[in-house]
């Protein structure tokens, strides 16, 4: 019995070393460990041996049992990681996929231009905190505590004296504190209002300029504004400056360009109107000097803002400022 034990153990662990696949494995399971199967036929036998001859048989037939299943647990494992490999495996036979290069933001791209226009005349580019205090970027932009106008834009407040900018005009002020004129520079960044619909969100970018020297005039601003109207979208668009009111300019402007959209003759775009509002300027206050220790006898300049996402709605015929913060690729794509 002893014999036929071990012949049934190499026969049973030589199968299941050689099983194919997970189903003939478990073929062989059955045959040997089944209900029916060989070795079990022969634990059960040990009922019929000598009773000096049981204990021994049976112990043996236990083991032979546990390397058995030792062997069958083996090769599962194996036929497991065979199969793992497979799926993983580079198939050098399918086509392959093409890259996509990235490429610019439309909002970048604008940014862009707007810089190489202004570049061409002379202003350098200068940068500033997005988190500001609440002296740059109000009081001394002639926004008093109390002023009303302080209501015109809606603030992020990040502590009682700290605030998310709420325009570049900021950097203006810590260039005039750390330059003496002439002065001639643009800030472009990102800057914050609570406000949120198709024409306007929470975070969008600005660009503000400033030039400050002897002897400017409101003909260098209007000169300066049109040179760059014509540059960004075309030498024959139209353009017109009107009175307005900024609390840091004296005297304000806003100023209109022709629609791009019915080339002045009344659309939905331009409210029927045929003009489009494009940015605010001025000549900035002298209360203003007084902040930054410039001379308002000797110095005098201009100042002017606009919102770059409005420059490429524009240029690109987007009516939804929103399109640019979604990052659908079907959008972004057509740039």
């Amino acid at each position: 019995m002893l014999r036929k034990l071990a012949q049934v153990l190499e026969a049973a662990t030589q199968a299941a070393q050689e099983a194919p696949d997970e189903e003939g494995l478990d073929r062989i399971r059955i045959r040997y460990l089944g209900r029916k199967g060989e070795l079990t036929v022969l634990l059960r036998s040990t009922g019929s041996l000598p009773p000096q001859e049981r204990a021994a048989f049976g112990q043996a037939a236990n083991q032979a049992k546990k390397r058995l299943e030792e062997a069958l647990s083996l090769r599962l494992e194996a036929l497991k990681a065979a199969l793992a490999g497979e799926s993983e495996r580079l198939d050098v036979t399918l086509p392959g996929r093409r890259g996509f290069l990235g490429r610019s933001h439309p909002v970048m791209e604008t940014m862009d231009e707007v810089v190489e226009i202004f570049s061409r005349i002379g202003y350098e580019v200068r940068t500033g905190p997005e988190a500001e205090d609440d002296y740059h970027n109000f009081e001394a932009l002639n926004f008093p505590k109390d002023h009303p106008a302080r209501d015109m834009q809606d603030t992020f407040f990040l502590g009682p004296e700290t605030v998310l900018r709420t325009h570049t005009s900021p950097t203006q002020v810590r260039t005039m504190e750390s330059k003496r004129p002439p002065v001639r520079m643009i800030c472009l960044g990102k800057t914050f209002r609570r406000d949120s619909d198709a024409t306007h969100s929470p975070m969008f970018h600005q660009c503000e300029g400033l030039l400050v020297d002897k002897g400017v005039s409101l003909a260098d601003l209007k000169g300066t504004l049109t040179f760059f109207a014509h540059e960004m979208f075309g030498p024959d668009l139209p353009v017109r400056f009107r009175p307005s009111f900024f609390p840091f300019t004296e005297p304000s402007a806003e100023m209109d360009m022709g629609c791009v959209i019915c080339r002045g003759s009344g659309c939905r775009v331009c409210s029927q109107t045929g003009w489009l509002e494009i940015l605010g300027c001025g000549m900035v206050d002298p209360n203003v000097y007084g902040f930054v220790d410039y001379d308002p006898e000797i110095y005098s300049g201009f100042a002017w803002g606009m919102g770059i996402e409005r420059m490429c709605m524009l240029k690109r015929g987007i009516d939804d400022l929103r399109l640019f913060f979604d990052n659908d690729l079907r959008f972004l794509n057509q740039f």
